[in-house]
């Protein structure tokens, strides 16, 4: 919940912000003609890239900053996350784009409009819707392939909202005189629900087209940075393979020497009892024989039992 709060508040912040920044611009500047424009675009164009980098940063460790229903989809098709978390995402950045036109709404007091997109007579070059759409399918693709490549790792850091920021001041400068420069649905469905008319029936292209240029980003983005991690794998795969092999190698070493080791093994049992019988042929005869000379010493060291005669004659042989 608290990662949809994030997106809810940033993308209301940014709404804010950025569509503030271009109301303020267009009533300072509305009677330089185009030079009023010229300035408006590079005001509008810094107020954005800030306005992402900052609340990126704000919010990027607990929702990853996305701000943006177009960033949000693209990293699901890349699967960068689920798609629970994306249609949860969507719907909190479009309630918080509702959120934060209203706020404006309330500061301005509908004295002007709020910087909706559109295109004939909402666009400053006076463009046509289909000159409009693929404006912004190209500048989303652009801004979306950035922010991929940035997010290739999960963890979040700094340096990824500093590029994000840099990448939608680089498509504001060049997009907001034809479109408006959205690139973002949410921020164009707040202001336009607030300006109603014209904003709010045109305001279907501007988030037609940003999700077709996101899709279309994820899709080859996916598609080439898979090739080329294949390509960059290729050095650990062969490792990866040559430890195999120089395992195989070792374990079938071992397996070849166990038979010779088992060899060796029964050859010295068979050898045992052999020594154990050539031991006792050498060591029974001499056994035999002390035997058969301690014999006739225990017999003549034996007492016989003295008779009465010769006791009789010992008795004589002392007389």
């Amino acid at each position: 919940m608290r990662k949809y709060t994030a997106e809810f508040i940033g993308t209301a912040l940014l709404v804010f912000f950025g569509c503030g920044t271009t109301v303020a611009a267009a009533a300072l500047l509305g009677a330089m003609g185009m030079l009023a424009a010229a300035f408006c675009t590079l005001t509008v164009a810094a107020a954005f890239g800030l306005a992402v980098t900052v609340l990126t940063l704000a919010f990027g460790r607990i929702s990853g900053g996305h701000l943006n229903p177009a960033v949000s989809v693209a990293l699901c098709v890349s699967g960068g996350m689920s798609v629970r978390d994306c249609i949860c995402y969507v719907i909190a950045q479009f309630l918080g784009s509702i959120g934060g036109a209203a706020l404006l709404m309330a500061v301005v007091g509908g004295r002007t409009s709020l910087a909706a997109n559109g295109y004939d007579s909402l666009s400053t070059f006076g463009c046509e819707m289909w000159v409009v759409a693929l404006i912004e399918v190209l500048i989303t693709f652009t801004l979306i392939w950035t922010v991929l490549t940035v997010r290739e790792k999960k963890d979040f850091r700094p340096s990824q909202a500093v590029y994000t920021g840099l990448a939608v001041t680089m498509v504001y400068l060049f997009a907001y005189p034809f479109t408006g420069a959205s690139a973002n649905p949410a921020r164009s469905l707040g202001p336009a629900v607030f300006q109603e008319g014209d904003a709010l029936s045109q305001v279907w292209l501007f988030i037609a087209a940003p999700l077709a240029g996101a899709l279309i980003a994820a899709v080859l983005h996916k598609l080439l940075t898979g090739e080329k991690k294949t390509d960059t794998a290729e050095p650990k795969e062969r490792k990866r393979l040559l430890f195999g092999r120089k395992k195989a190698d070792t374990e079938s070493g071992q397996t070849e020497n166990e038979p010779e080791t088992d060899a060796a093994e029964e050859k010295e049992k068979e050898k045992e009892p052999a020594q154990a019988e050539e031991n006792e042929k050498d060591h029974e005869p001499g056994e035999t024989e002390e035997n058969d000379s301690q014999e006739p010493e225990n017999l003549s060291d034996a007492e016989e039992p003295v008779t009465e005669e010769q006791e009789e004659g010992l008795l004589n042989n002392k007389n």
